[in-house]
């Protein structure tokens, strides 16, 4: 190396790697999902789809994706779950995260999962070498019978 090069460091698209593996991911990003798995097919239903957001490194097909989907118990058809999915591609690995909770469940339990999955997410974003920023959503009111009427002031 000549004294040039010491004093400019490495050129700031130079390559780097490192070692990966699915365990290390699952370690760093996915300790708090309701299950995990590795596979090389998606387990995601397109057709379960309720929202999906994706990071691409198009050149060489790595990705990292989260989806929510909705479906029914395979046990139970009364009850229908609501599925936070991270799923992670480097080369031909998924390595997949989900967070799950009832549908119809406790708004808190809702809120935890989807943040534990989206943390997870923009955490692995990162890997991709890419960031990602949030934004804010409206909700509408669900439809009722109207205001609770208190018979006490």
């Amino acid at each position: 190396m000549s004294q040039e090069q010491a004093l400019v460091g490495p050129d700031w698209d130079s390559p780097v790697q490192l070692t990966l593996t699915p365990a290390l991911m699952i370690h760093a990003l996915m300790a708090t999902a309701t299950a995990v798995h590795t596979g090389w097919e998606s387990c995601i239903e397109e057709g379960l789809v309720v929202s999906s957001l994706i990071a691409m490194d198009e050149g060489a097909g790595h990705y990292v994706r989260l989806v929510e989907q909705e479906y029914d118990d395979e046990n139970d058809p009364e009850i229908a779950w609501h599925d936070w999915t991270l799923e992670i591609r480097i080369g031909r690995v998924l390595t997949t995260g989900h967070w799950q909770a009832p549908v119809g469940g406790a708004l808190l339990e809702w809120e935890w999962h989807a943040r534990e999955a989206e943390q997870a997410f923009e955490r692995a974003c990162v890997l991709l070498g890419r960031r990602v920023s949030r934004g804010l959503v409206v909700v509408e009111p669900q439809q009722s019978e109207g205001p609770v009427r208190s018979t006490r002031h």
